[in-house]
């Protein structure tokens, strides 16, 4: 039978009429119900956050076994002097002395200004008469009258442990060199309490001492300020501390070497 198509059919209803013929014939068409089932798609994986770092833990300052310091017994004394001392210890534990060594608080060390470094030195409690041998290795004490600053360990054989200060003797047994005379010298100044304070007396030693050189430091116990002239004269350091007054602090001698 033949199929008369009118031309007055709309484009649509053509379409429509050819998917049908095709529908009809043999050939079979996957419906969308044939269609696989999507994959599963993996939750996307936790983060997991970083831990915590754990607290830190300040390490307490290390113990070691005093040294013993060997001298001739029958050295004699080659200078002596007597005033107060003090003791110092965690506050400079571990750091550099004045002789390069690392501060050992628990070793027989000391610090004094004018005895040249690594001197050996027999100190005497005037009160108890305990006696003990310390190595000069850094300076100080820069406070008031006091004369020498022990380690923790040479102020507990002493008998200063608790006490903080107690007058004393010192006899040199030994020194590198000469003790009266010679040595490179400096004026140390201080503590001042701000840095502006420090400044305005380096400003006013450099004013009067054109030659010398004038730093101006932090310290542990505030502000300080050196001034050494050329070639560290002792001497020529003398006369520069003689004419010197300090406006804030204390002014010291103090030897480099």
């Amino acid at each position: 039978m033949r199929v008369f198509i009118s031309r007055a059919l709309p484009l649509a209803t053509l379409v429509l009429l050819a998917g049908l013929s095709v529908g009809c014939g043999g050939h079979h068409h996957r419906s969308d119900l044939d269609l696989p089932p999507a994959p599963e798609i993996a939750p996307a994986p936790r983060i997991q956050p970083h831990p915590a770092p754990p607290p830190k833990i300040e390490a307490a300052p290390t113990q070691s076994t005093p040294r013993p310091i060997h001298v001739d017994p029958h050295a004699k004394v080659i200078w002596s002097q007597v005033g107060w001392a003090s003791w110092y210890g965690p506050n400079n534990h571990n750091k550099r002395g004045a002789n390069g060594e690392i501060y050992d608080q628990n070793q027989m060390t000391a610090a004094h200004n004018m005895l040249p470094l690594n001197s050996i030195v027999r100190v005497t409690n005037l009160r108890t008469r305990q006696q003990a041998l310390v190595r000069i290795t850094d300076r100080g004490p820069f406070v008031g009258d006091r004369v020498i600053d022990l380690s923790m360990e040479a102020a507990k054989q002493l008998g200063i442990y608790i006490s903080g200060t107690a007058e004393v003797r010192l006899d040199v047994l030994e020194a590198p060199k000469p003790i009266d005379t010679g040595g490179r010298w400096c004026i140390q100044m201080g503590a001042f309490q701000s840095e502006e304070a420090a400044l305005r007396m380096k400003e006013k030693l450099l004013r009067h001492n054109r030659t010398a050189q004038v730093i101006e430091f932090k310290g542990p116990t505030g502000y300080w300020v050196r001034l050494r002239v050329p070639q560290d004269d002792k001497q020529q350091t003398i006369e520069v501390f003689q004419r010197t007054e300090p406006t804030e602090g204390g002014m010291y001698m103090v030897r480099l070497d």
